[in-house]
């Protein structure tokens, strides 16, 4: 309820936010990373953070310190992340000003937030995506308010951030799932530099209207009773409707871009003094003198308020630096699974295809975890997958576990980084590798970074599906090789299952890891059509079978009496090069070792360096196109650490460097490595 004890404590927040960018202002070579403030922005900010409870989450973006200040975070919170300080209690020193997160219980969730425009739009509609599941599931990991109040999600963003394309899969997922979600978007009219009439055809409440069953309002963002009155009215409406809200605030832009970007730098005078009638901070003390507050006690508000500024950055100042033996903690989040267990090939099981055992283990999964859940394109009842390999699943998990998704790649991967950050395991799957890169931002820029930028708060446990690989003529948009793409993001780990039981194995491991997980599934191995491949059939395994990442394989044994002679070759490979190798080995017999590497992140360094030093002569083999790939950034590693070892360089088998596969089948042959391109390099070697 707005009273007129209400009015005085926003205007003590507004008085400290602007005493803070004042600080800053002041204090330029002590404040030396990139920030932004909230200057003009503050009353649509404050009136939303005060209304904000402990259940709720919110995404606040770059500019949003006064909101932060109205959630119930300090000034002195604020200040360590702006000088990078160890006790930076959102990052660890590792993250911009005002790049906040939190799972306290005390104060709103807020997941990673970072400075790319727009990104939060996804993860945060993910929340609330994963908020209505709960509530539909009735699983124990939502908290009600104090007085029973559902949770409701505010994705905060500036008007600019509304003509990226990845803020409209967000809102036409939000309109169609009719998500407890409002977006408040604070209008500036500007865009760093570029001005309204240059970067956007419409203002968000007028971009709202393509986006049916979204709920629109606006207001002056400048107006703190204006503000509090519409805040108020859409969180209501989310909090007992469930459904999505768009408000259009706008607010005069009163301090620079960022630190880093003064208004001077692009701003005229008269633009600025139009911008300051709107100040809302005067605005707010004439409402206290009309509400009958004394002038006395406004100047001691401000007074108070100045103080605790002046403290807290004396105080932050003074704080200690990061101990730069941390700078690798947190990478990735400790996980349990360690060893392999179960039973790998259980007597009275039978064999499976690579695609059945994929599936299988999905559906296990899913028996023991409500908490799973399964999305992506064409997933759903009526197809189960376009290489059926979620065949069965709706019907046996229902639509609300299993479904489809609109041709959305971006939102199907970042989405996936509200859902766990409630306590859920998503399992989603993105058609072809060809298809991944509109992903490619979230994964990079969001996904991966999560767990490191919130200091371990938040690693996103998800594992994408991903079918790789060339075939058949599938041509040059359904036949890519992504994995050096995706081995360049850190953070994140990366599998490459050959056969059947390591699919099995490994499906279940990067369910279990509270990381991020890529899986990538060579199609023409799903069900062994390629010639020479159908050792990819295994014996299913036991249903508590796992098989943890990071743990290479010997697909093929050398003999030991050609080893001792120098006769002996090992291979370094993964996916259908196993099997391209294991076919060329033919050949030699008893000459060839075939390493089967599983896991491309992490990597079994002790398993690769042990056969490389035991052999001598080693070929790393890859389908994808060779120049700057994973394999020769693999060739140069073992180069590095087995140069004592080897008795000829590291020969590197990879395809031609094209830019695509191209769709006719002799074509693709001549791209693509062979078994006879595979035996003449082999041949090459042991002639040393």
């Amino acid at each position: 309820m707005l009273t007129k004890d209400t009015l005085m404590h926003a205007y003590k927040l507004m008085v400290t936010a602007k005493a803070m960018s004042d600080t800053y202002e002041a204090n330029r070579q002590v404040c030396k990373y990139v920030h932004a403030c909230a200057r003009g922005h503050e009353a649509i900010q404050i009136a939303a953070g005060m209304q904000l409870l402990s259940v709720d989450w919110v995404s606040p973006y770059y500019r949003d310190d006064s909101m932060m200040l109205a959630a119930g975070f300090s000034a002195y919170e604020l200040m360590l992340q702006l000088l990078a300080k160890k006790d930076d209690p959102f990052s660890a020193g590792r993250s911009y000003y005002c790049h906040t997160n939190n799972k306290d219980g005390q104060r709103p969730g807020i997941i990673h937030q970072s400075s790319a425009t727009g990104m939060q739009a996804i993860p945060t509609t993910g929340i609330a995506q994963g908020i209505q599941y709960i509530e539909q599931q009735n699983l124990a990991l939502l908290k009600a308010g104090e007085n029973g109040e559902n949770p409701v999600v505010i994705c905060s963003m500036g008007d600019g951030s509304i003509t990226e394309g990845e803020v409209s899969e967000a809102l036409q997922f939000a309109s169609l799932k009719q998500l407890p979600i409002i977006y408040l978007v604070q209008d500036n009219q500007w865009s760093i530099s570029a001005s309204a009439e240059e970067f956007r055809a419409g203002n968000a409440y007028e971009f709202a209207d393509g986006f049916k069953g979204l709920k629109k309002m606006q207001c002056d963002g400048s107006d703190f009773i204006r503000s509090y009155e519409t805040i108020s009215q859409a969180i209501t409406y989310a909090r007992q409707e469930r459904k999505p809200v768009l408000i259009h605030a706008k607010v005069p832009l009163l301090g620079h871009h960022t630190s880093g970007v003064r208004k001077e730098f692009y701003r005229n005078r008269e633009d600025l003094l139009k911008h300051g009638l709107y100040d809302p901070m005067p605005k707010l003390r004439l409402m206290l003198a009309g509400a009958g507050f004394e002038e006395h006690a406004i100047n001691e508000t401000e007074a108070a308020a100045l103080r605790e500024v002046n403290e807290s950055f004396e105080k932050a100042m003074a704080a200690a630096e990061p101990d730069v033996k941390s700078v690798e903690e947190n990478i990735f989040a400790p996980t349990n699974i360690k060893e392999e267990k179960g039973i790998r090939s259980p007597k009275a099981s039978e064999k499976i295809l690579m695609v059945d055992a994929a599936l299988h283990a999905i559906e296990e999964i899913m028996e023991q975890h409500p908490e799973a859940i399964l999305y992506g394109q064409d997933v759903g009842r009526r197809l189960g997958g376009v290489f059926r390999e979620t065949a069965t699943l709706a019907d046996k998990f229902g639509d609300a576990r299993v479904f489809n998704t609109a041709i959305q790649e971006a939102y199907i991967v970042g989405s996936t980084i509200g859902m766990s950050a409630l306590g859920l395991k998503p399992i989603v799957e993105v058609q072809f590798a060809d298809y991944i890169f509109p992903a490619i931002n979230q994964l990079a820029t969001e996904v991966a970074k999560s767990n490191y930028l919130t200091n371990g708060k938040f690693p996103v446990q998800m594992v994408l599906r991903v079918p790789v690989g060339a075939y058949g003529g599938g041509g040059p948009y359904h036949s890519g090789s992504i994995e050096s793409t995706l081995l360049s993001i850190k953070g994140i780990k990366v599998a490459y299952p050959s056969n059947a039981a390591d699919m099995k194995g490994i499906m279940k491991a990067a369910f279990y890891d509270p990381n991020p997980v890529v899986m990538l599934e060579h199609k023409g191995l799903y069900w062994s059509k390629v010639e020479g491949t159908d050792e990819a059939k295994t014996i299913e395994p036991s249903k508590d079978y796992i098989l943890p990442l990071g743990k290479g394989a010997v697909a093929l044994q050398a003999d030991a009496a050609k080893i001792k002679k120098g006769e002996t070759v090992t291979i370094i490979t993964y996916g259908m090069g196993v099997y391209w190798a294991k076919n060329a080995a033919k050949k030699f017999p008893g000459q060839i070792e075939v390493i089967d590497l599983r896991t491309l992140y992490p990597l079994d360094e002790e398993l690769i360096f042990g056969s490389v030093n035991k052999h001598g002569k080693v070929i790393v083999l890859t389908e994808e196109q060779q120049n700057n790939s994973f394999a020769e950034a693999l060739s140069l590693r073992i180069s590095n650490n087995c140069y004592h070892f080897l008795d000829a360089k590291v020969e590197v088998v990879g395809a031609l460097n094209l830019p695509a596969v191209p769709i006719n089948m002799a074509l693709e042959k001549a791209m693509l490595p062979t078994v006879e391109k595979v035996q003449n390099r082999i041949a090459k070697l042991l002639a040393y």
